[in-house]
């Protein structure tokens, strides 16, 4: 393994012309390594960069030239959506990990964040597919950065090899919990009384998910299954809200495969036995999610059509999301005993003028089939076991009051699918 003064980093030296460098992403992204990917665009010849959820700046300056590709336009991954420099695949989340460990999907170049510890080396702050790619890749470059927390169950397996090494004492990419509106506090109410104690979560990541995680301060006993850890859950944990100790599946242990926080999370995390990021293949998948007795799946979204159709993709014809994990959690928890699928947002875009209750979704990413309980700040719509008709009512009466009618007269006009 070489070990490589920041100062003196040059990619160029790794990445040759064609190649696929994968980046990691939210929390675990190694922003030393991402800085230096631009400078290389010249020495190196054209390369694509693989990018997950970016929830740093590291990229809003990004060359014209420098072209990327990934699962979504999460976080500010959608500037460069919106600037055509990033090619969106429809994947779920869930299979990037086996897509990557097979290599049908293709990584060549994996820049990682690492920890050090008395253990080795960890995959500080995600076990996510970016460590199955580093398996597969021609050349791992690995950030070891002196402030990362150790995360129990992201341990690197003495198989794994790095092949060049920087050492930082650079602060994890921060992502702290955001303010709640009255709207965010409304939508939270509503989701916090369909959630009983007891029950397994697994929520996302903005100013909705954040409001609704507050909104669960009076109950008991709840459980974390999740793709994302942040800092609401470690302020629950704290607070004695989750437990984990009526969890059927890793009773007793918090689950997630990325987290998205800032340095309550990180300090939480560090050496936590109680807290383990596991891999994909744990979190999202179907036999475990429906294993765990009263899971409950609670997903943003950015318009719900009335026949239950949901995107979480584009807005206004760009993109603005992805599938991410959604399809994974609202199948597995509909299948949980006890379990629900809740999909939340505004009913509106912040002018007021945009109904997100539509007739029609532009992109369906979860089908009608699929759907189960949607809310907004007026109010619920259960639409699981029930017909067409009924869905489109329990919908518009959820609708902000100044859209309805024009949802009415969309029923009358049959434009619903």
């Amino acid at each position: 393994m070489r070990r490589i003064e920041a100062g003196a980093l040059d990619l160029a030296a790794f990445i040759r012309p064609g190649d696929r460098v994968l980046c990691g992403q939210v929390s675990a992204e190694p922003q030393t390594l991402a800085a230096a990917l631009p400078a290389a665009l010249g020495a190196a010849g054209p390369f694509e960069t693989f990018l997950g959820t970016v929830t740093s700046t590291s990229f809003d300056a990004a060359p014209a030239e420098m072209r990327f590709a990934g699962y979504g336009a999460m976080g500010r991954a959608s500037r460069l959506a919106r600037r055509r420099q990033l090619d969106v695949w429809p994947l779920h989340y869930g299979a990037l990990e086996a897509g990557f460990a097979s290599g049908r999907i293709r990584a060549d170049v994996v820049l990682l964040q690492l920890a050090a510890g008395p253990g080795g080396l960890c995959a500080t702050l995600a076990n996510d597919y970016v460590l199955a790619a580093a398996r597969q890749a021609r050349c791992v470059i690995a950030e070891v950065s002196s402030r990362a927390p150790w995360c129990v169950g992201a341990e690197i397996a003495p198989g794994l090899r790095v092949d060049a090494l920087v050492e930082t004492e650079r602060e994890p990419v921060s992502s702290p919990a955001t303010a709640a509106g009255e709207v965010e506090r409304a939508i939270a109410g509503h989701v916090a009384a369909l959630v009983p104690d007891g029950a397994t979560i697994q929520i996302g990541i903005g100013a909705i998910p954040d409001a609704i995680l507050d909104g669960f301060a009076d109950h008991r006993e709840l459980g974390i299954h999740s793709g994302v850890f942040g800092d609401r859950m470690a302020e629950l944990i704290a607070g004695g809200v989750f437990t984990d100790a009526r969890k059927t599946v890793d009773r007793g242990q918090a689950v997630a495969n990325v987290v998205v926080g800032s340095r309550r999370a990180f300090d939480m995390l560090d050496r936590n036995d109680a807290i383990r990021l596991r891999p994909a293949a744990h979190t999202h998948a179907h036999s475990v999610l429906a294993r765990q007795e009263r899971m409950t799946a609670i997903n943003a979204a950015i318009e719900v059509d009335l026949s239950g159709q949901i995107n979480a993709e584009t807005a206004d014809g760009a993109p603005v999301g992805g599938a991410g994990g959604m399809c994974d959690f609202i199948r597995g928890a509909r299948a949980s005993q006890g379990g629900r699928a809740i999909v939340a947002l505004r009913a509106t875009d912040r002018t007021g003028k945009v109904s997100r209750i539509v007739p029609r979704v532009a992109t369906v990413t979860v089908a009608r089939t699929d759907a189960d309980t949607i809310v907004t700040e007026y109010g619920i719509a259960e639409l699981a076991h029930r017909s067409d008709a009924e869905r489109a009512r329990a919908l518009i009466a959820i609708a902000a009051p100044q859209h309805r009618e024009m949802l009415e007269r969309s029923l009358c006009e049959g434009d619903t699918r």
